[in-house]
């Protein structure tokens, strides 16, 4: 299996979780190619940042959500199309768990493939 970071990028969050206070969150959209079926996941993971070099991501506080999933690969325009609702996905997700994301604060440049 083939998983691919699509994007990336660490944003400040606020959220309480196993008694741990998580202030910044990984946001991802993943793609898994596997005997010709492409599938692609929106993903968030709170973590502590307990300091501005902290990004040790714990993944006790992981969330994700299967965006599609079907025989084919990798498609730039399916990948495009994903990107421009994943902060919306993250964002149900999050709230749906008792988080929030500030996706205005990032703390890291994005990473894309």
């Amino acid at each position: 299996m083939a998983t691919i970071n699509i994007y990336q990028r660490y944003f400040e969050a606020d959220m309480l979780f196993n008694g741990l206070k998580r202030k910044g969150a990984s946001v991802l959209l993943e793609s898994d190619s596997e005997n010709g079926i492409i599938k692609y996941t929106a993903a968030v993971s709170f973590f502590p940042h307990a300091d501005n070099e902290d990004f040790a991501v714990s993944y006790d506080a992981y969330f994700s959500k299967m965006l599609f999933e079907a025989k084919g690969r990798r498609s730039k325009k399916r990948e495009q199309m994903l990107k421009e609702q994943l902060f919306q996905t993250v964002e149900n997700l999050a709230t749906e768990n008792g988080g929030k994301v500030f996706f205005d604060r990032p703390l890291s440049e994005e990473k894309t493939a």
